[in-house]
This record gives structure tokens, sequence and C-alpha cells, in this order.
């Protein structure tokens, strides 16, 4: 289980996150909704280890976030900006990241880990990839270390509907029959509907609340 407690980001004297707290289980996919500003990305980079929070506590599976060397382990995160080798193959990149990661995967296995996202272009350079699939590579990366806890930020933003759909039933995949923390954040609001088990809402903008509402989603308060 991920517990965070009255977690709190300042920057000098503006708040960005203020007395924040929920709980996630194994196997659940979390929405994160808000304003532009409310935070969002920043609690995903302190869930990731990148960021410090001002205040508040943080435990994966009664783990203290104290000790980032041995969490980081235990975390996939997937930026907005795709972050992968362009002159590189599919593959190269799968490999290259692979010596980056914790544990050993043979090319068979990472190889299965793009052909379970429907990625099937292992020999092409990434130049030639859609978008869509530049995505799915990004998010493949971000499990070579089988992650418990996966973080994506904006992992769908500009790609088209098909490769949209594909990742998010690979998600809820990784969510039910993996038992996967999943903590995902998109402006796509039919998106968070369709692929969230609860959603939280970040900032005090009640729009999100009446449209999840209205939708008959769970809301986690925060």
């Amino acid at each position: 289980m991920l517990k965070v407690h009255n977690l709190s980001k300042n920057y000098g004297s503006r708040s960005v996150l203020n007395d924040v707290s929920f709980n996630v289980k194994e196997g659940e996919v979390i929405g994160l909704v808000g304003e532009n500003g409310a935070g969002k990305s920043t609690l995903l980079q302190i869930l990731a280890t990148l960021q410090r929070p001002t205040s508040g506590s943080i435990t994966l599976y009664d783990k203290s976030y104290e000790n980032k060397k041995k969490l980081r382990k235990e975390i996939g995160f997937v930026p907005q900006d795709i972050a992968i080798w362009d002159e590189f193959t599919v593959e190269e990149n799968m490999v290259f990241f692979e010596k980056l990661a914790w544990g050993n995967k043979t090319k068979d296995q990472l190889k299965k880990l793009c052909l379970d996202m429907k990625l099937d272009r292992w020999k092409e350079p990434v130049t030639s990839l859609s978008g869509g699939m530049k995505r799915k590579l990004n998010i493949a990366i971000s499990l070579i270390h089988d992650p418990n806890l996966l973080l994506l930020d904006e992992p769908t933003v500009g790609i088209d509907l098909k490769s949209r759909k594909e990742i998010g039933n690979y998600l809820q995949r990784l969510a039910s029959d993996k038992g996967k923390i999943i903590l995902y954040t998109s402006h796509d609001m039919d998106e968070i509907i369709t692929l969230c088990d609860r959603i939280v809402c970040i900032g005090e903008d009640p729009f999100y609340q009446d449209l999840l509402q209205k939708a008959g989603k769970s809301i986690i308060p925060v």
C-alpha cells in the first residue's frame, strides 16, 4: 500500500501542495486531476523521489521514503517529456536502459515487454516511430525493473485514440493481474473516468469533483 500523509510542498512563500493525504491499495489505478498549477506533476515527482516535500510523510509497503535508494527499486516514473534515444532502435533503447536498471532481463524478456504493449517495431529506429509508439516505448522502459509503483505524468498526450486505448488497457491489466499501484495524470477526463478506479482531486476548484460525481466515480478526499 502507498500511504501519503499530510504532504505539503512550498517554493519559497508559494504553496503548491497543502496537507495532501490519501492511501492507495495494490491493484488500483488512481487518477490525479486538477487545474494547471494545482500540483499534480509536483506530487508525482515527490512520489518518484525526484523532489523532497516540505513536510509530511510517505510510505510504500511500510517502507519510509527516507531511504530513497531502496525505494527507487520499487518505483517506475514516466515523465511528460519522452525520454528515449531517437537515434537508437527500439531494441537498442531497451537494452541500453536495461543496463541501468536493477535486476537482469534477457532480450527476449525485453521484447515481450514491448509486445505486451503492442509495440512490435523491435528493429526500427525511434525516429521512424509514431507518437503513440514512442509513448509505449517510454512506458516499457519504466517497467524494465518490474516496479510495484508506477507513476505516469500525461503519458498519452498528443497521441492517437487507438494508442491511448492500448496503453490504458495495458495499465489496467498491470494493476489487476500483477497488483501494481498506478497513479496517472491526464487532462482528458474521459480517459480518467474510463481508466481509473478512484480519483484524487488536487486544488480547490470544484469543477473536477462535480464532473466526476456526475460520472459516478469514487473521489479520494485529500
